[in-house]
């Protein structure tokens, strides 16, 4: 009977005529000697209108979740999902529960801070809330529309080894597992790979899990998260990244709110405000502003705080009319060896951040691609060539790179932000951190 089943968005089309409906029992009420009771399927709710007392007696005793089959006649109904219900119907139960589950997935959630641990611990029950799995198709939309939009700009999606003998850009932020004897990590990023990618197809990209053994305790810092990270090869300056971001951010902002502005209503979420050009300032000038306009000195701070990300981009929305902002120009003392120094600046980096509603979402820079240039600055930063954590990323180059940037995108946090979450973990599905490996 499955295969004649019609979903609660098509109900509409099927006025009058008797169809099989099929889903979750998601709530049930009595009223004036008849029964209405909601399932719940993939596309949204059904109301069923039960009158006769010994199809109501088949649901005695059944709890939220329980698996029905309901035939019956769409009837119009205004004040009804989709505007429809069922009349007359016939149940069938194919797998009854009668366990009471601690959380009301017909209720709405609460995000409070108080409240998110409780949240996370009955995952499995909470995503089942129709607003909440709303979630879940905004961030699977906006992962289709940077895919969209990149593979229009000629970019091809890889995918880059999660294993490795070593870490991929050094440090002690790594998890370690035993593989067959000798040690393995979980990798840091896709950074090198990317890289070595790029003397191959020119323009790739990857949405893919990132593990950081990060003791970090706030609310945009995960242990695993996706992270989209995109390379391209024959650019002038990082300003060609900083362009085609500004592109994808007013693509997928626009998109998004095309596909599944009913999901983000639904979250209370607001559009974007964005320029097509996105604004930008130094990180010297913000630490300016921000001392003049708040009197706090960051002035020697290497990258913007927390507070400094949320001024800058109130800051933007109000006088330059666009809720992400460009934070440039980051001292060369502290670049990886792989960043390009600026010629016209040695002073700094050609790096730049994304912020976003108050958070970064975005790191981005030209990558140094001239093979002894990235020799002297590895060797500078007290790396060698030869150990083999760099063996492999090192020929890439040694054979041969154009200029090339690159930048790498949280997904989650991108899609708290569009939301209007205050942590990124509320857009996880699991999320993982210092105290949480379940569910």
């Amino acid at each position: 009977m499955y295969h004649e089943r019609v979903l609660s968005s098509q109900l509409a089309e099927h006025v009058g005529k008797a169809v099989v409906v099929a889903g979750w029992l998601h709530n049930k009420r009595e009223m004036g000697g008849m029964t209405f009771f909601v399932i719940r399927d993939r596309r949204g709710l059904t109301q069923v209108l039960v009158e006769a007392a010994q199809e109501a007696s088949k649901l005695k005793g059944l709890q939220n979740g329980t698996i029905v089959r309901v035939t019956g006649v769409v009837v119009e109904d205004k004040r009804a999902p989709h505007g429809v219900e069922i009349h007359d119907p016939k149940i069938t139960v194919d797998v009854p529960v009668t366990y009471t589950a601690p959380i009301e997935v017909d209720k709405p959630i609460n995000h409070k801070p108080e409240n998110l641990d409780t949240l996370f611990e009955h995952k499995v029950l909470t995503m089942r809330n129709v607003t909440e799995r709303g979630i879940y198709k905004i961030q699977a939309g906006i992962g289709d529309h940077i895919r969209d939009f990149l593979r229009s700009r000629d970019f091809v999606e890889f995918h880059s080894p999660k294993l490795l003998a070593e870490a991929t850009e050094g440090g002690a932020e790594v998890f370690t597992l035993d593989y067959f004897g000798r040690q393995a990590t979980l990798a840091q990023s896709a950074q090198f790979y990317k890289q070595m990618m790029v003397a191959s197809l020119e323009r790739i990209f990857e949405i893919g899990s990132t593990y950081r053994a990060e003791p970090s305790v706030t609310t945009r810092h995960m242990t695993e998260f996706i992270t989209v990270d995109g390379e391209m090869g024959f650019i002038e300056g990082v300003e060609d990244i900083m362009d085609l971001l500004s592109d994808l951010m007013n693509y997928v902002a626009h998109h998004i709110w095309e596909t599944h502005r009913i999901e983000l209503e639904a979250l209370g979420a607001k559009k974007p405000l964005l320029t097509k050009k996105l604004p930008t300032i130094s990180l010297k000038e913000l630490h300016e502003l921000y001392f003049k306009e708040i009197g706090e000195d960051t002035r020697e701070e290497k990258d913007p705080t927390p507070a400094e990300e949320r001024f800058i981009c109130e800051y933007s929305a109000k006088h330059w009319k666009s809720d992400a902002v460009y934070v440039t120009e980051f001292p060369a003392k502290y670049m990886k060896f792989y960043h390009y120094q600026s010629e016209k600046n040695p002073e700094v980096a050609e790096r730049a951040d994304l912020l976003f509603r108050g958070v970064e979402i975005v790191t981005l820079s030209r990558r140094e691609h001239r093979y002894e240039k990235i020799i002297a600055q590895l060797k500078a930063m007290g790396g060698s060539p030869d150990h083999p954590g760099y063996k492999y990323f090192l020929q890439a180059f040694q054979y041969g790179m154009p200029s090339e940037g690159g930048f790498g995108m949280g997904l989650e946090r991108l899609t708290a932000q569009m939301i209007g979450f205050k942590n990124a973990k509320e857009a996880t599905l699991f999320p993982r951190d210092t105290k949480r490996l379940v569910p």
